[in-house]
């Protein structure tokens, strides 16, 4: 099962609502089970370099269906994923990457957010995928 493009755009639109709602200016990418950009919104003034950032948040969560935070814990020195990283033409291992989930709880894609702090980043990226 994939997220559609209504879906995805109504995340964006969810999580475009939070950051401004803490003032804030995101870069989101939503993608889809097979880790496909599938729908792209950057917000008036947000960091150039946050784009690229955002949708590989949104990768790493789906090539490993968990929050891109996690897998940065796991990934430390002496972790289990150390370098992981690396891999994959390149992850984003901090907050702000989030599996998007269907009523079913089954993975249809997933949610990047960069442009602020990776707490931010997170907050704004639970929205988007909590409008699912």
């Amino acid at each position: 099962m994939n997220i559609t493009l209504a879906q995805a755009e109504k995340a964006i639109a969810a999580a475009k609502e939070k950051a401004i709602a803490i003032d804030t200016k995101m870069n989101i990418a939503v993608v889809d089970s097979g880790a496909n950009l599938v729908a792209f919104g950057r917000m008036d003034g947000a960091w150039l370099g946050s784009t690229d950032i955002a949708i590989k948040k949104a990768e790493t969560a789906r090539y490993f269906d968990m929050n891109s935070g996690s897998i940065g814990e796991l990934s430390q020195p002496g972790g289990s994923l150390f370098n992981i990283e690396h891999s994959n033409n390149g992850l984003i291992t901090f907050p702000g990457g989030i599996p998007i989930k269907n009523k079913q709880d089954e993975i249809i894609g997933a949610i990047g957010v960069s442009g602020s702090s990776v707490e931010n980043d997170h907050t704004v990226a639970e929205a988007g995928a909590s409008a699912i």
